[in-house]
């Protein structure tokens, strides 16, 4: 019989922490913290295979499969605890938390203080000698269990949750001030007041058997791994929805025991800038859900940190002292275990970690540990702080960053005149560092409402992730740097800035007030991530520097890499950019691109309007120097590198008007009828333009068009030689499917090309090969690699014709076809690897057994995208080609590539 939980507790465990796929992060990791010492409540992790049976068939085959050996792993709890599962007089409390092998923050569901009902909590008060203790938590209980298991949420997206409408509603019928405590009477109103709501609502009674309650628990954080948020959070992270969720259940310790108890979120260094600082936040007299929930002020763990957050907010040293003391002056025994358990974890998992942690009068306990999510500047810190220090190798140091992270130190941040003339409407804490222009909304599900948005939240809650992906930056009133808003966005590297008390938020109105201005909808704010602070309206933003450690990791990509990235660029500045990125050469440059501005249209149009060779000359006789030109800046900014210039690609509909007015001009300018004119473009128009007049089919059709382009590249080149500039051009013919196709349009090049050298009396290397992108081109590699000197994959062609997907109209059910499992990602996103990718092996192994000295490489979109970098790392492409912000993402993830797969 499979084993499908796992047990820990009093320094022993049955798991461990290699064991993530089966246990999950969370209960690999709390079987780990056993092993090496480290106080941890005990309880037992049901696997993630057990997740996987409760999808597919059910509620009752899953708790039939684990049944016994719960309730053998309760009594582990039960021995170890002196408590009783259910007891009245001395119950056994558990909590019931998810865990996933990949950290999802607050995408799941938890359970706190399961086991309460009316006589256990009786017993638990004089237990305990603390009646509003038990209570209170019994309070906790019936909220959690009311909206997990339940189901009892607000109505209304404008309403407030609930059980805390309650809450809000007995405050005022009893006058009391939003931070004083409820008094025990208060308390036991609000469980029957909770209870009769949930009763209302659902048409069920509370749950009071502790066995009922624990499996309608562990259910439903089952089925959160399915909810909303979850399956939005594993796409936008590339989490198989195969991998489900294991459920961790422990033994409740309790921070909420009075003032010698605590419960806090640490990091063993700073997630948001990478500095080796402890950090974190804490309540004395609290549970878990206050400190992230922000309806009260957390404090700083650190006396260092609790300056710093003192200077931020404006709070002087007599108040932060009083008031908001650091858990390293009010609890120091506690506050000094602490500090040393998070060195020695950090020193065993070599990497920064996320703590939560409970002090239960005086005594600490560590809930958990795990990698801690981190911005992109914080993961480049971190990793080479931790290289520099000998704690990991260089190998390790580039495996562990994420390239799609690196993202966020290539945006724009903002410009420093510019803020000194901006004005501050409000301070918060820098939560999410970065910049942040955009239109106010106030609803998550809004956010698209304006194309740069940012989400203004009282606080914002796991709900809210697709508005908080889709925003620029995040405004919230409430919750500290361990907030649901501040973990999320920095995960996602979003500016975010939270806890801002002095803006006064209403959703009725859809406003907020800031420094006594009102903020409806759709005004425009600023925020700094960096420094915590809002301004009025729009501010300038910069280029970043992109030196230091991230020019090192760079470096150290390249020096692992075998594979090299190329960039897609088609204008000087572009190409100069990507250079400075570090891109070894242009992978595609689409010449149609250069035809549409100012006199170039015209003489685009007057060629493709000519009706016969003669007059389509003249066209491009006017267009050749222009061509020319844009080569030559091109060629000059990729010295020394190869530049792949695709010939005219789309059809000639594209160039011509559509509309009336337009073409009532184009007709007087070439002093020709309208009605010439219109017969052109109606001679043009095609029924499958894809599929239709374009790529080589033009060139072969109309030959003096890629004469043309073939002279200008050859001209470019050979003026820049003259210069003393190593131009290398490798002119590519698009959209080929047959041999004979690539040939005509090979000797016509290398016709011009001598035509050319006669004329300058000398000579340039060049190469001509082709686009991969039809299927049959691929089938047939072996035959098209007789004339190509090199392929280039055009994936995102190659992927519509092989799915027989338009891109430009997917969009109407991609996102059915993933949501129901029927595609895993897009696939104009993500490389195909089962379909397209094979095809792209093939065609490189048939192409390279005619031409072994075959360069083959990849130039659709997927050139930047890792997960397909690695594919064409393992297939020995040559290079990735990808638009110029990506060149680096591409270039770690070829270096990570290489070495997986020589570890593998």
């Amino acid at each position: 019989m499979a084993k499908n939980v796992y047990k820990f507790g009093n320094g022993q465990a049955e798991g461990r922490a290699d064991m993530r796929n089966l246990l999950g992060g969370k209960g690999a990791n709390l079987a780990e913290m056993n092993l090496i010492g480290v106080p941890v409540p005990p309880g037992f992790t049901i696997t993630t295979d057990v997740c996987t049976v409760y999808t597919k068939e059910g509620r009752d085959a899953a708790l039939k499969l684990i049944s016994d050996e719960v309730k053998d792993a309760v009594a582990h709890i039960e021995e170890l605890t002196g408590t009783k599962f259910g007891d009245k007089n001395n119950p056994c409390l558990v909590s019931v938390r998810s865990g996933a092998r990949a950290s999802m923050p607050g995408m799941m569901d938890t359970i706190l203080n399961l086991g309460l009902n009316d006589m256990a909590v009786e017993g638990m008060s004089k237990k305990t000698g603390n009646n509003r203790f038990g209570w209170d938590s019994y309070r906790r209980f019936i909220q959690m269990y009311g909206d997990v298991v339940m189901d009892l949420k607000p109505k209304n997206k404008e309403d407030i949750d609930p059980f805390e409408e309650i809450i809000e509603a007995m405050k005022e019928e009893k006058g009391i001030e939003q931070d004083t405590e409820f008094t025990i009477d208060d308390l036991k109103v609000l469980v029957l007041r909770f209870k009769e709501a949930i009763k209302k609502e659902t048409g069920k009674e509370f749950p009071t058997d502790p066995w009922e309650q624990l499996w309608g628990a562990i259910t439903a954080v089952f089925d959160s791994w399915m909810n909303d948020r979850a399956i939005l959070y594993r796409r936008l992270n590339n989490i198989p929805e195969e991998w489900g969720t294991a459920v961790n259940v422990q033994a409740m310790v309790f921070g909420n025991m009075g003032d010698n108890s605590a419960t806090g979120v640490a990091f063993t260094r700073d997630a948001a800038t990478g500095e080796n600082l402890f950090n974190g936040e804490y309540l004395i007299n609290a549970q878990g859900e206050d400190v992230v929930a922000g309806t009260r002020t957390p404090q700083q763990i650190t006396k260092e940190g609790s300056l710093r957050w003192a200077k931020l907010q404006g709070i002087s040293e007599e108040e932060r002292a009083s008031k908001y003391p650091s858990l390293e002056e009010s609890m120091p025994a506690a506050y000094k275990e602490l500090d040393e358990t998070q060195h020695k974890l950090e020193q065993h998992y070599h990497d920064m970690q996320d703590l939560e942690f409970t002090i239960q009068e005086g005594k600490l306990w560590l809930l958990q540990t795990r990698n801690g999510k981190r911005t992109g500047a914080a993961m480049v810190t971190i990793a080479m702080d931790m290289l520099k220090a000998g704690e990991i190798d260089e190998e390790t140091a580039i495996l562990r960053l994420e390239p799609n992270k690196l993202d966020e130190l290539l945006h724009p941040i903002f410009d420093t005149k510019a803020l000194e003339q901006a004005t501050v409407i409000a301070k918060g804490l820098p939560a999410s560092p970065g910049a942040a222009t955009g239109q106010v909304v106030f609803f998550a599900d809004e956010a698209e409402k304006f194309e740069n948005s940012v989400l203004v939240r009282i606080e914002t809650s796991p709900e809210d992730l697709e508005g908080m992906n889709v925003a620029r930056g995040i405004l919230t009133a409430r919750g500290g740097m361990t907030s649901h808003a501040a973990v999320v966005a920095r995960g996602m590297g979003k500016c975010c800035v939270s806890g801002t008390g002095g803006i006064k938020i209403d959703y009725k109105t859809r406003s907020f007030v800031a420094n006594g201005k009102v903020y409806k909808e759709g005004d425009w704010i600023s925020l700094n991530g960096t420094t915590g602070e809002v301004y009025d309206g729009k501010v300038v933003t910069k280029t970043p520097d992109l030196s230091g450690d991230f020019g090192y990791i760079m470096e150290l990509s390249d020096k692992y890499t075998r594979m090299h990235v190329r960039t897609n660029a088609d204008t000087p500045k572009d190409a100069q950019v990507a250079r400075n990125f570090g891109a070894q050469g242009i992978g595609l440059c689409r010449t149609e691109h250069m035809f549409f501005e100012g006199e170039r249209i015209k003489a685009m149009r007057e060629m493709i309007l000519a009706s016969d060779v003669e007059g389509r000359k003249k066209g491009l006789d006017k267009l050749l120097p222009y061509q020319r030109e844009d080569f030559e800046g091109i060629f000059e900014a990729m010295a020394g590198y190869g530049v792949t210039v695709r010939l005219l690609d789309p059809p000639l509909h594209e160039f011509v008007p559509h509309q009336q007015a337009t073409q009532k001009e184009l007709a007087k300018e070439m002093g020709v009828d309208i009605d010439v004119i219109r017969s052109k473009v109606a001679e043009l128009e095609e029924f499958n333009p894809m599929l239709g007049h374009r790529g080589c089919r033009l060139g072969n059709t109309y030959p003096e068009i890629t004469e043309m382009q073939a002279r200008a590249i050859i001209e470019a080149a050979m003026n820049l030689k003259a210069k003393g500039i190593d131009a290398r051009p490798e002119i590519m013919v698009p959209l080929v499917g047959t041999l004979k196709e690539l040939k005509l349009q090979a000797d016509l090049i290398n016709e011009t090309a001598e035509k050319v050298f006669q004329e300058k009396g000398d000579r340039i290397d060049y190469k001509v090969g082709t686009m991969i992108e039809v299927p049959r081109a691929a089938l047939t590699a072996a035959e098209i690699a007789e004339v190509a000197e090199f392929f280039s994959f055009g994936t995102n062609d190659l992927t519509q014709m092989t799915f027989g997907y338009s891109r430009d109209d997917a969009g109407k059910f991609l996102p059915i076809y993933i949501k129901k499992g029927i595609l895993k990602h897009d696939p104009f996103q993500v490389l195909d690897q089962e379909g397209v990718g094979q095809l792209v092996d093939m065609a490189t192994k048939r192409g390279r057994g005619t031409n072994p000295k075959l360069k083959v490489g990849i130039c659709g979109e997927h050139g930047g995208e890792p997960s397909s970098v690695e594919f064409c790392n393992s297939v020995g492409l040559d290079y990735v080609s990808c638009s110029p912000y990506r060149v680096p993402i591409a270039r770690l993830a070829a270096a990570q590539a290489n070495l997986k797969q020589g570890k593998a």
